[in-house]
């Protein structure tokens, strides 16, 4: 199931990427990004009431709280950034450099979270690196 449903996010990510570059034309990227956030923010409440997982709230650890409000403020930054870059650039260099992400998350994931960095991951490193690399030359 998860991989179904890392597939459908990778699909609409990159609905995401071609909406917004339409959307954004003659629009402050900053104030995109909000209208952006508010819909999100819309939809992922009411998921919670949707599920009734609004009860969860109180059994979150501060531990959790801070790392979910750091989180939060890596994808404010992470948003701010793509919106500027899709806003100036063509939307088939922007994206795959933004999707370096993963190369950047597995290295993190090796140094902060003591993940396992195998041979088949290296490799799948590089190669999305060389990927991006031939996508914006």
């Amino acid at each position: 199931m998860w991989f179904v449903l890392a597939l459908l996010s990778a699909i609409f990510a990159a609905l995401t990427s071609i909406l917004a570059k339409i959307g954004i034309e003659g629009v402050n990227s900053n104030l995109a990004t909000a209208i952006r956030t508010v819909v999100v923010v819309a939809m992922a409440w009411g998921m919670v009431f949707l599920t009734h997982a609004q009860n969860g709230l109180t059994g979150i650890s501060g531990r959790s709280w801070l790392f979910l409000i750091l989180s939060g403020l890596a994808t404010g930054a992470s948003w701010l950034c793509y919106y500027k870059a899709l806003q100036i650039g063509e939307a088939s260099k922007v994206v795959p450099v933004d999707k370096l992400s993963v190369v950047i998350t597995v290295l993190l994931a090796f140094v902060f979270l003591h993940e396992a960095v195998t041979m088949k991951s290296l490799i799948g490193c590089l190669l999305i690196g060389i990927g991006t690399l031939v996508m914006v030359l």
